[in-house]
């Protein structure tokens, strides 16, 4: 009966396995490309306003920008925000104040008031709905994704997430830019590769491991030639112009019509394996 039983283990592993590979050779990205890339730009900064936009436009590409509703930022150029969300760029929920747990390591920068340990779920998930509402205003939009600020997942020591997933089409919450695998990717735990001190080419090496995947990659910037967590000018503007120049390997776009496509690819590998 072991044996038996030890063999058909065996067969669902292999089958499973078959499954995945042939759904390997149906998923397709956008022109042939061999790998997505997501720029995305944290906490709305003004250095993201004045150097990262008018770079994306010059070269033609598109990125996400998840703003901090709260931010002075947002307050004091809310018309340039907008401006940003028309020339095709999204403008995506970073929640309103980034609370974060200020109980980890290197945290005493959050200060008391935005301390995830003491926000519960429901203060959370409500404030995060009126940022949907906030950023609705601004760009019209109905569609949205996330990033979980700091990558905490847990209000008052309770995962939130979960309660979100029907507010967004998918999320960033984990860390780890380049998808081993982009069948079992988790829509709702896309890793991210935080950019911070970084060369131009240290940045083509992270899309360059995405091409040889054949997967995707998420970087994420703050500051870009000033603010914090900064990196210069002239790196962002290296991987820029290197994504330019190499259209037919890597699809840049924003993050949600990114997993719009891996969404509706899944779908339609799995119907033609039926």
């Amino acid at each position: 009966m072991r044996g038996v039983v030890v063999a058909f283990v065996a067969t669902v592993a292999i089958l499973a396995s078959a499954t995945t590979i042939a759904q390997q050779a149906l998923f397709v990205w956008p022109h042939g490309a061999r790998a997505a890339v997501s720029l995305a730009y944290d906490d709305a900064l003004h250095s993201q306003l004045d150097v990262v936009v008018p770079a994306l436009n010059r070269h033609g590409l598109k990125a996400s920008f998840y703003l901090t509703l709260s931010s002075d930022t947002v307050r004091e150029r809310l018309e340039a925000w907008r401006k940003v969300a028309a020339q095709g760029h999204e403008l995506g929920n970073h929640t309103l104040f980034h609370q974060c747990s200020r109980s980890l390591p290197d945290r005493g920068w959050v200060a008391a008031e935005n301390d995830l340990d003491t926000t519960s779920v429901a203060q959370l998930v409500a404030q995060v709905r009126v940022g949907n509402t906030l950023l609705h205003a601004i760009d019209g939009r109905n569609e949205r994704t996330f990033a979980a600020p700091c990558g905490d997942f847990k209000a008052a020591g309770q995962p939130y997430l979960k309660t979100l997933k029907n507010d967004f089409v998918a999320m960033k919450s984990a860390f780890g830019g380049v998808v081993p695998d982009i069948n079992t990717l988790d829509p709702y735990a896309v890793g991210v590769e935080i950019a911070s001190d970084i060369t131009g080419p240290e940045l083509i090496a992270l899309v360059q491991r995405a091409a040889a995947a054949g997967t995707m990659i998420s970087i994420t910037f703050h500051g870009v030639g000033g603010d914090y967590l900064s990196v210069s000018r002239e790196a962002h503007e290296a991987l820029l112009s290197y994504l330019a120049t190499n259209r037919s390997i890597y699809w840049t776009d924003t993050f949600i019509r990114i997993m719009q496509h891996v969404k509706a690819q899944r779908i339609s590998s799995l119907q033609k394996l039926q």
